[in-house]
């Protein structure tokens, strides 16, 4: 992959009014590298009589004319041309009169390999994490834990992590608060007990790219609780706190190939969801069973009392027959509240009337 080029009829005369142009191509990996031996052009201001001029990609890289022994004139001297690419093209050109003879010149081109991992100016050379160069080329890899790609450049990361149960704790993007990975699909889930809700905070340092025109085009972070959705979210400015009404969240992101950002962090804790106790006005003799079914595990774990302060034990609402309709009689307020210490209605069900100083215990209904 290399060769010489000269004027015709080098070292004789070249003839005038003549145009040729040479393109010279190397295989993919390597660029050309182009160097003159003897340059004796006539000497022109701003080259326009008789020229070599040097092309790449259709744009011009140098302009040469005149004699080597002269120090006005743009010769090429010592300088060695290397292409942008893999392609060049030399083109030489003589007017329609030579008052002197000029012998012409001589180039010698040759195929270089490139170092593409030490080329930082194109990012579509570049490699995410590991870049290696070899003779006509060069390819990358990624670091443990991440995939590489399908355009083998960018390091991709399997971000699903399973279920967060515990009801508080901490989830951010791959590697915060350095960036997060490109081309990536993630998904996180938070499932805590029943009968609680996810409260989720973002950390301060959000950075998440965005659009200055479009809605999160390109990098976003999107939240489902239930039923409900918040996002997408991206930009330099965290959303605010996420009082969610479920006990299920999923936490989605997204990233294209481009760009580098900080990504998120979220910190989530939980609180007991608020259940109204079950009332029902009584008659003298009956048997009442609630609707629907409750269940409220509280944050903090009290005794159950006489004041409907919680035991440590999960509550359900259940049914029950009162013992003894003439203690309901015997107390002013008509509303009758009714709780069970355990899920299974075969224990013993404590039931207090309000106003009551005590609470009375009844048989399962």
């Amino acid at each position: 992959m290399f060769g010489t080029l000269t004027s015709p009829l080098f070292p004789s005369s070249y003839p005038r009014d003549t145009q040729l142009r040479w393109n010279i191509s190397v295989p993919d990996g390597f660029r050309v590298k182009l160097y003159f031996s003897h340059f004796d052009l006539e000497p022109s201001y701003l080259c326009e009589y008789d020229a070599v001029q040097v092309e790449a990609e259709g744009e011009v890289l140098a302009l040469f004319c005149g004699r080597e022994e002269t120090d006005t004139e743009a010769v090429p001297a010592q300088q060695i041309i290397i292409s942008p690419r893999n392609s060049l093209g030399l083109l030489f050109s003589s007017d329609f009169s030579n008052e002197e003879r000029y012998s012409g010149f001589m180039a010698h081109y040759s195929a270089v390999d490139v170092d593409e991992c030490s080329e930082r100016k194109d990012e579509d050379l570049l490699c995410d994490h590991v870049c290696h160069n070899y003779i006509g080329g060069h390819y990358c890899s990624c670091r443990h834990g991440y995939l590489l790609h399908s355009d083998n450049r960018t390091c991709a990361v399997e971000c699903s992590e399973g279920v967060f149960r515990e009801r508080s704790g901490v989830l951010s993007s791959v590697d915060f608060p350095s960036p997060y990975p490109k081309s990536s699909e993630c998904s996180y889930r938070i499932e805590v007990d029943p009968g609680f809700r996810i409260l989720l905070r973002f950390d301060p340092r959000f950075d998440v790219e965005d659009h200055p025109d479009v809605s999160c085009p390109y990098d976003h972070v999107k939240i489902t609780a239930g039923s409900s959705e918040f996002g997408p979210f991206c930009g330099d400015r965290p959303p605010g706190d996420l009082q969610t009404d479920s006990n299920n969240v999923t936490i989605s992101f997204h990233s294209d190939n481009s760009g580098e950002h900080l990504g998120w962090r979220i910190t989530y804790t939980s609180t007991g969801r608020y259940t109204p106790s079950t009332t029902h006005r009584y008659t003298p003799t009956g048997r009442y069973t609630p609707s629907t079914t409750h269940r409220y595990t509280p944050t903090a774990l009290f005794p159950l009392t006489p004041d409907s302060t919680w035991s440590n034990s999960s509550l359900s609402a259940g049914s029950a027959r009162c013992s003894s309709a003439k203690s309901l009689r015997e107390t002013d307020n008509r509303e009758l509240g009714v709780y069970t210490e355990k899920a299974n209605l075969s224990s013993a069900i404590v039931c207090s009337t309000s106003g009551s100083s005590s609470p009375r215990h009844m048989e399962p209904g």
